[in-house]
C-alpha cells in the first residue's frame, strides 16, 4: 500500500511541477532586460547616424558628461560626437555597417561591426574603397551612453598603413598611439 501511496504521490507532485511554465520573470528580471533594451536602442541610435548623417537624434541618448577614448585623446561632449558623425558622414559618404555580433548587460553595450565603402583620402585613411572591422565598445548609464571606445582589427589597420606607406602619404604616427 505504501508503494502505491507514494507513486501516486509522486505523479501528482510531478504534475502540479509541470503545470508551471517556468516562463514567469521577476520584477528585477525585467528591470534588467528592460536596462538592456534602452542600452542597446541607445547604441543603434549613435550608429545609425554615423552612417546616415543625421545626427539629430544622439541628444537623446548620449549623456551629457559623454567621454569618447580615442587613440588622439579623450574627446568630452555631445557636440564634440556630432562633429564626429558629420565629417565621417563627408569623409567616407556611401559607408554601410553591418553588425556581426552584439552583446550587452545594464552598463555596456559590445558591438562586432563591419564598415565599408570608400575613403575621401580623409581622417588619414587612404583615398579608395575599404572593408575593415571593429569592437565598439559603449558605457550607459541610466538608457544613456557616457563612455565609448573603438577597438580596429589590427590586420586591417596594416592593410590601411601599407597603402599610406605605398602612397607616400604616412600620415599617422604609430610609435605614438596609446595601448
Amino acid at each position: 500500500m505504501k508503494k502505491i501511496l507514494f507513486a501516486i504521490s509522486a505523479v501528482l507532485l510531478w504534475f502540479c511541477f509541470s503545470c508551471n511554465s517556468g516562463t514567469t520573470a521577476s520584477s528585477s528580471e525585467k528591470e534588467t532586460n528592460s536596462q538592456v533594451q534602452k542600452n542597446l536602442d541607445a547604441s543603434h541610435v549613435v550608429s545609425k547616424a554615423f552612417e546616415t548623417g543625421d545626427a539629430s537624434g544622439v541628444d537623446s541618448v548620449i549623456a551629457d558628461d559623454f567621454v569618447d577614448h580615442t587613440d588622439h585623446g579623450d574627446v568630452k561632449g555631445k557636440d564634440s560626437l556630432k562633429a564626429m558623425i558629420n565629417m565621417v558622414h563627408t569623409s567616407f559618404t556611401d559607408m554601410k555597417q553591418e553588425t556581426i555580433k552584439e552583446i550587452a548587460d545594464n552598463d555596456y553595450v559590445f558591438t562586432w561591426m563591419r564598415f565599408t565603402g570608400t575613403s575621401n583620402g580623409a581622417m588619414g585613411m587612404p583615398p579608395g574603397p575599404y572593408d575593415m572591422q571593429a569592437i565598439e565598445a559603449v558605457k550607459c548609464r541610466d538608457g544613456k551612453i557616457t563612455e565609448h571606445w573603438e577597438f580596429m582589427d589590427m590586420r586591417d589597420f596594416g592593410k590601411m598603413m601599407q597603402q599610406m606607406q605605398s602612397m607616400g602619404k604616412n600620415k599617422m604616427d604609430t610609435t605614438k598611439m596609446k595601448k
